[in-house]
């Protein structure tokens, strides 16, 4: 093969290979990372103890908890407005916030997150059967109910008669559940093709190409490139997620969540940046050692 057509291939299939980095580590983070049930429970274990999530959970549960109350409690004022969730609004709020510092509430947190993402991943799978048009729900009557014991314990008036309710929580809508079949079947394929292929593409073209440390070094570089652009979007992608947040969502403790999900891909990026720069420069450092060396006699 003709030198200069080595070393187009060779160019083209590194750049390629370099393009495909964020991309294929993008891919299996989410294919491997955040399928993987037991690592998601993991991963997001710490933040049950988030002050930020800690008050976002408290005043979630608490509005839930007020707003049955004043759906099932007779009582009621003139105006026909309900009385009771306004009476026990101090008492509840206190008894979840305290709630979310024991034991109980982050083994209730561990528990929520395995149900929600076994839910999730089984309606993505096409092992929940789901009508058509409907959202993927999951049932968090549990944490009421605990809390509701909590408040019984402490002998808050009323407490007993707070109702447990199987109130469905959704987590993925209905109308767009095949969409999100297709695009996670596409991702468990690419989670794993697209880091294979980037290795592929580097290997082979290094191979072909007619300078080889040139080579090597154009490979170090653009991966390091690869994980540099992968920090960005990173960056750029929790500010968008938190801008497009309803103003209801507490951003403090989505921003929590969105650093915890994604801490491995930072790493992921920050490892490929630091690699590519190394391979780099230790190519560089031996090219020149070898120069400076002095000829055999």
């Amino acid at each position: 093969m003709p030198a200069r057509l080595r070393s187009a291939l060779s160019a083209a299939l590194i750049a390629l290979s370099c393009l495909l980095v964020p991309f294929g580590a993008l891919a299996a983070w989410a294919a491997y990372g955040l399928v993987d049930t037991g690592r998601y429970v993991t991963t997001m274990a710490p933040l049950a103890a988030d002050p930020d999530v800690r008050d976002a959970v408290a005043a979630t549960v608490g509005d839930g908890i007020l707003r049955a109350v004043d759906q099932h409690l007779d009582v009621r004022p003139a105006g026909g407005t309900p009385s009771g969730g306004g009476s026990m609004r101090p008492f509840v709020q206190d008894a979840v916030r305290s709630f979310t510092q024991t034991e109980a509430f982050r083994l209730a947190w561990d528990t929520g997150n395995r149900v929600t993402h076994d839910a999730v991943l089984r309606a993505l799978r096409g092992e929940q059967d789901v009508t058509a048009g409907q959202p993927v729900t999951v049932d968090l009557a549990s944490v009421t109910d605990t809390v509701k014991r909590r408040l019984a314990e402490d002998h808050v008036p009323l407490a007993a008669r707070i109702p447990v309710e199987h109130t469905p929580v959704a987590v993925l809508p209905g109308d767009e559940l095949a969409a999100f079949r297709k695009g996670f079947h596409v991702l468990e394929v690419a989670g794993f093709w697209l880091p294979v292929a980037a290795v592929a593409f580097a290997a082979t073209g290094i191979a072909l190409a007619v300078h080889r440390r040139r080579a090597i070094t154009a490979t170090a570089l653009g991966t390091a490139l690869g994980g540099a652009l992968l920090t960005v979007a990173l960056y750029v992608g929790r500010t968008l997620t938190l801008a497009d947040l309803p103003s209801d969502v507490p951003h403090p403790a989505a921003a929590a969540v969105y650093d915890a999900l994604t801490s491995t891909l930072r790493w992921t990026s920050w490892l490929l940046l630091a690699l590519g720069l190394t391979a780099a420069l230790t190519t560089w450092l031996t090219r020149n050692v070898r120069r400076r060396q002095p000829p055999k006699a």
